[in-house]
């Protein structure tokens, strides 16, 4: 078969399916749908003349065909792989990121003049997005996330422990102060939907009872806006007010108490050198932003 007519798409999404043994993965690893799958394998079959696969479906074994035709094809791909991001890393680079919202506003992008000033010739592109982190089927370079990091899925870096506690403006403290968590009776509390519970669980922790209903905000950093202004006290991560407790524009009368949850950056397997410089230097970044 000549080369202008090769079926590319046929032929990876077989080397894909015979590589990690369903086509279920194959889909996943290519971001597109099974039956996609299914349907260019039979296709390939069909241009070839032979079969590929045997058995149900739920268990395909290659057949003897299929064994003498994929490892050429895995050399192939690895070998284009290579190539692509050999030429990709010796031309200047856009790193795509994907990150927290509100963690983007108040930690990342604050930070990024430096990374620009040391690597002048990466551009970085940043999205807000808080899903799950799939390379297979997301557009992203990197992904920066708060949970606990899937060891199976993808390579990673923590970055730093997810630490929350209450957080106001120095404008609406009580005269007296607030030196217990029973001071916090007279100030509003306000809630953010993506951590409804924050309060009710940091009473239980500390052994208080405060009354928790209070306004809520759609977003993160509409909540710490609210704050700000002075409009009640919010239940927020430290990452995300430090540089505003620094400068004295919020109190933390409390401190910060570790939830068991960690901020880690995720990234694609053999990734080139440019993302790996930007991954250390969001670690050299956490460093700094430590407790």
């Amino acid at each position: 078969m000549r080369r202008g007519v090769l079926p590319l798409n046929a032929l990876r999404a077989f080397e894909s399916t015979a590589r990690l043994g369903r086509m279920r993965d194959a889909a996943d690893e290519l971001g597109v749908t099974y039956g996609a799958v299914s349907r260019q394998i039979r296709g390939l079959e069909k241009t070839l003349g032979i079969v590929l696969f045997d058995g149900p479906k739920n268990k395909l074994e290659p057949t003897e065909a299929a064994l003498r035709l994929v490892p050429a094809l895995t050399y192939g791909f690895d070998r284009i792989e290579q190539a692509v991001n050999k030429a990709m890393q010796e031309e200047d680079r856009i790193i795509d990121v994907s990150c927290l919202g509100t963690l983007s506003m108040r930690w990342l992008i604050p930070r990024l003049y430096d990374f620009h000033t040391r690597f002048p010739k990466i551009d970085i592109r940043l999205t807000t997005d808080d899903g799950p982190v799939n390379f297979a089927k997301q557009h992203f370079d990197v992904a920066i996330r708060v949970g606990n990091p899937d060891f199976a899925e993808y390579e990673f870096e923590l970055l730093f422990d997810d630490a929350v506690g209450p957080v106001l403006s120095p404008q609406i403290t009580p005269d007296g102060g607030i030196s217990q968590p029973d001071d916090l009776r007279e100030i509003p509390l306000l809630h953010t939907k993506t951590r409804k519970d924050a309060w009710a669980s940091w009473c239980e922790i500390v052994d208080t009872k405060l009354p928790v209903d209070g306004r809520e905000y759609e977003h993160f950093y509409f909540m710490l806006e609210a704050v700000m202004a002075g409009l009640g006290a919010a239940m927020a991560p430290w990452v995300l007010v430090r540089d505003d407790i620094e400068a004295g524009r919020l109190i933390a009368p409390f401190g910060f108490k570790e939830t068991g949850l960690s901020y880690f950056a995720a990234y694609r397997p053999r990734s080139g050198p440019q993302i790996e410089a930007f991954v250390s230097w969001l670690q050299e970044q956490a460093r700094k932003t430590k407790r």
